[in-house]
């Protein structure tokens, strides 16, 4: 009866084994990601985790083997040496040693049970897939940073072969620039280990057979699996049920990756956690800000704490204003859609600029580990005040015609309504009442359809006191303050402008820069976000993923905003396309004494 309830791999909890290699060495909690149960049972969460002590998990190994088709099978002391194997493939449990039982089971024991992992992206035919997705999983692969076992899935509804996914993704696959003489063949590699199913996003028979398709190239190694849910939030927890209920890994690790929006206020984004829980623990969710995965955003922390002359200085007592600054130089072109009903508010500002907003004002954590450094960020968010209307602008650009060419307004596109009230650009300060920062502003400003693409911090010192040198600065003292400005993007860079006497005889002060222009600096190509977030995923580094909790506190800072604008129907100040915005949004820097540093004539 025992033996006959062992063999259902549907019915009975699977033990883990060792952690793979792949990311046995990768963090802390990497380790205890992967000493879980899941449990098969439909009624229940399959993705559940139980942790186990690493003295019962050492038990386990002894007492227990995986079959290839996930069963649980029991070792005991053998009895005699010649008991033959083909038994065993046929399904029989027969009384044998360890080591021919894991090599019956297909288990190469030379790694100690090696892993695999298998990534799925789901949603595979849509542009972030192609664009990111994909090239991000060649690029680790290209580097030799994923395992030595990997299987890529690609699953949407459409219909398609191997080899009609294999030749999509092909065309926006790049090599290294510093590495391409073997280009040719990593690619070709990379390709034949990319595989298709085509399935509805809320078929449980569909995933079941995605599962046997994974089982295969698994091998009966420990499978670890991987989905990247890249399709609309309102199929989210229909995707999540049924990878869970068929196509969760059932001795290894299973997480899911999250794409924004995640809601559009505090109630729907709290009703897509409690969802997506019903299914998946939280540290199975992993939610995406490509943004905390961008070079410079990870070097804000190291520049602050590895660096003795900053730290410091973090604070109100020398820091006159934060400038967070996104711009794009075009409009919402093929988007309008989708974009009108999040806006620039919902689609940059919630997480993007706030998620560096927290990075940058934290206190110093205990540790680099991932919840370490997400309890401080919360902090942060709960010491922030909430968003009201007279510390907001909102603009919305318009149509405009500059040299003979005329560009389009917002409402111009045929998938926006003609009356859209939605914001396109937005300016807001924001303030964060504790120690450190009392009385500091935190502008914040997005925006598309601008003069210029960027991404930038801008930290603006405060005056020095009593500056003997102020008459040769005249009535600008702007001109006198210290700035520190971490660009994200385009051209990598930090510089801290600083004054100094221009040579001769006069006294005449100058503004420069100390540079570190990134691409001056290092021969290296800057990994994309994706790369780094998705190897993080792979190795169960949470780090620059976003929690629950931080996400309520981040939707409770903006919901009250932006339920005014849309009850009170607040028409937004209109902008040309490729202008510096709204004039507004000078008049609210201008309250605080404060002056957006990306629009004099120094930059």
């Amino acid at each position: 009866m025992i033996m006959a309830a062992l063999s259902s791999a549907h019915s009975c909890p699977t033990y883990s084994s060792l952690p793979s290699s792949s990311s046995s060495s990768s963090s802390p909690s990497s380790l205890t990601s992967l000493q879980r149960i899941a449990v098969s049972s439909p009624t229940t969460k399959r993705f559940l985790p139980a942790k186990l002590s690493l003295q019962s998990q050492s038990v386990s190994h002894r007492n227990v083997l995986r079959m290839q088709d996930g069963a649980v099978a029991t070792t005991v002391t053998p009895v005699e040496n010649d008991t033959p194997l083909n038994k065993l493939k046929e399904g029989i449990l027969s009384v044998t040693s360890t080591e021919e039982t894991k090599e019956a089971a297909g288990i190469d024991d030379d790694s100690g049970n090696e892993s695999t992992v298998s990534i799925t992206v789901v949603g595979a035919s849509g542009d972030l897939a192609k664009k990111k997705i994909f090239p991000a999983l060649f690029a680790l692969y290209y580097e030799d940073f994923l395992p030595k076992h990997f299987t890529v899935y690609g699953y949407a509804r459409s219909k398609m072969t191997d080899a009609e996914l294999r030749n999509m993704v092909s065309k926006t696959l790049t090599c290294r620039i510093d590495k391409r003489e073997n280009c040719g063949e990593k690619m070709d590699q990379f390709l034949k280990r990319c595989f298709y199913h085509s399935g509805q996003y809320d078929s449980q028979q569909n995933f079941e057979e995605l599962d046997k398709k994974l089982k295969e190239h698994e091998a009966g190694r420990v499978s670890n699996r991987l989905f990247y849910l890249s399709i609309p939030p309102n199929i989210f927890v229909d995707a999540v049920r049924c990878a869970s209920l068929s196509a969760s890994s059932g001795n290894g690790w299973t997480r899911v990756i999250v794409e924004k929006p995640f809601g559009r206020d505090s109630d729907s984004s709290a009703a897509l956690t409690k969802a997506l829980k019903q299914y998946l623990e939280e540290d199975q969710i992993f939610r995406i800000d490509h943004y905390l995965g961008k070079e410079l955003v990870e070097n804000l922390s190291v520049l602050r704490f590895s660096n003795l002359i900053f730290e410091p200085l973090w604070s109100r007592q020398y820091i006159r204003n934060v400038q967070l600054i996104f711009s794009e130089d075009f409009g919402t072109e093929g988007r309008g859609g989708y974009f009108d009903n999040y806006g620039i508010i919902r689609d940059i500002m919630q997480n993007h600029l706030l998620q560096i907003l927290a990075l940058f004002a934290m206190e110093t954590p205990v540790s680099l580990d991932a919840e370490d450094i997400r309890n401080e960020k919360v902090k942060v968010l709960r010491s922030m005040r909430p968003l009201q209307l007279e510390n907001v602008v909102v603009g919305q650009y318009k149509s405009h015609t500059k040299g003979g060419v005329t560009y389009p307004a917002y409402t111009d596109d045929k998938t926006v309504p003609k009356d859209s009230l939605t914001p396109t650009f937005a300016a807001a300060a924001l303030f964060i009442d504790n120690a450190r920062w009392d009385g500091v502003p935190f502008l914040m400003k997005a925006g598309k359809a601008l003069h210029k693409k960027r991404a930038e911090i801008r930290v603006q010192f405060r005056h020095v006191p009593g500056n003997l040198y102020n008459r040769n600065f005249g009535t600008d003292l702007d001109r006198a303050t210290n700035e520190l400005v971490i660009r994200v993007q385009p051209d990598e860079a930090i510089y801290l402008k600083i004054n100094n006497k221009v040579p001769g005889l006069g006294m005449r002060l100058d503004r420069s820069n100390l540079n570190l222009h990134y691409a001056a600096r290092y021969s290296k190509e800057i990994p994309d976000a994706y790369e780094r977030l998705l190897l993080d995923a792979i190795e169960g580094e949470r780090r620059l993923f976003i929690r629950s909790d931080e996400l309520n506190a981040a939707w409770a800072l903006f919901t009250p905003l932006l339920k005014d604008l849309e009850e009170k129907k607040i028409i937004p100040e209109y902008y040309p396309y490729g202008s510096r915005g709204p004039v507004g949004a000078h008049y609210l820097a201008a309250r605080y004494n404060v002056r957006w540093g990306d629009v004099g004539v120094e930059q």
